[in-house]
């Protein structure tokens, strides 16, 4: 069955950093893939997953800071690895990680993740990415038991593998990301790693000594009891996903469980946070 999707064409003036906020907000919406352009980024929802309102969450588009149009249109499923290799280009983090497809050459560097996003968040441009993978470049992995919830591609979760850590658990309820992080993970000839779809929910009975979570500030929020019940004594919880104006509320979220803010990295007002406990 072909599957039919609505397209969204957003000119974007000044682009940045609006595109990387607007790709975010979407994401959250349940768009599905995005392709930078000249002048903004196309976006593209499955028709069953779409509503008329579906823009109404979007608060970019109600920012007096940015000029934001669009127009949509009905389409049939696109080839979205030939969109996404025009325009998908590799990254390098602190001159130690790079992020990219198997069509770019292999760069000099300590850990050289390569994966095909497809339709999943995760390469490593959206800044909450970057900053994960700062801080896993910046903290022992060794032999630690790992989550990653939100999984996306698997890039944090393969990180963490190549830091050393075991056994690794990466967590999705979405199926392309599903999907995407097992081809990843064998891409990336991981062995510790398991690939879940699912929520939460499948963290009863399961426990470890770092938890990655990527995700959003509501999910986060409503989710942190779990997190914490699955987190060993002296672990690490890391999370980002949201602006640095919601620290406080994640924060004190955090405190009522006994977590620790220990360190904080921003990067075009999006944060990345450490808590111990």
């Amino acid at each position: 069955m072909v599957e039919i999707y609505i397209g969204y064409q957003f000119k974007v003036n000044p682009l940045q950093p609006a595109v990387e906020i607007l790709i975010a907000e979407l994401g959250y919406a349940g768009f599905e893939s995005f392709v930078e352009t000249e002048d903004g980024v196309t976006a593209y929802i499955q028709k069953n997953e779409w509503n008329t309102d579906i823009l109404k969450d979007i608060d970019i588009l109600k920012s007096e800071e940015f000029q934001i149009s669009y127009t949509f249109e009905e389409i049939e499923q696109t080839n979205w690895n030939e969109e996404w290799e025009k325009n998908f280009n590799p990254i390098i983090v602190d001159d130690v990680c790079s992020v990219r497809a198997p069509f770019h050459p292999k760069p000099d560097t300590k850990y050289d993740i390569v994966i095909e996003p497809k339709m999943s968040f995760g390469t490593g441009h959206h800044e909450t990415t970057h900053l994960m993978i700062q801080h896993i470049l910046k903290n022992d992995f060794t032999n630690k038991s790992v989550l990653d919830m939100g999984c996306g591609t698997g890039v944090l979760a393969i990180l963490a593998e190549m830091k050393g850590a075991k056994p690794i658990d990466a967590i999705d309820y979405d199926n392309w990301c599903y999907v995407n992080s097992l081809e990843n993970v064998e891409r990336n000839n991981c062995k510790h790693i398991t690939v879940l779809e699912g929520d939460a929910a499948l963290l009863d009975g399961r426990s470890y000594d770092i938890i990655i979570a990527n995700i959003n500030r509501n999910i986060l929020l409503n989710d942190m009891a779990t997190y914490v019940k699955s987190l060993n004594q002296n672990g690490m919880l890391f999370l980002s996903g949201f602006y640095n104006d919601d620290i406080p509320i994640i924060e004190a979220e955090c405190n009522k469980h006994n977590l620790k803010l220990v360190e904080s990295l921003e990067k075009n007002n999006w944060v990345a946070l450490k808590f111990v406990n």
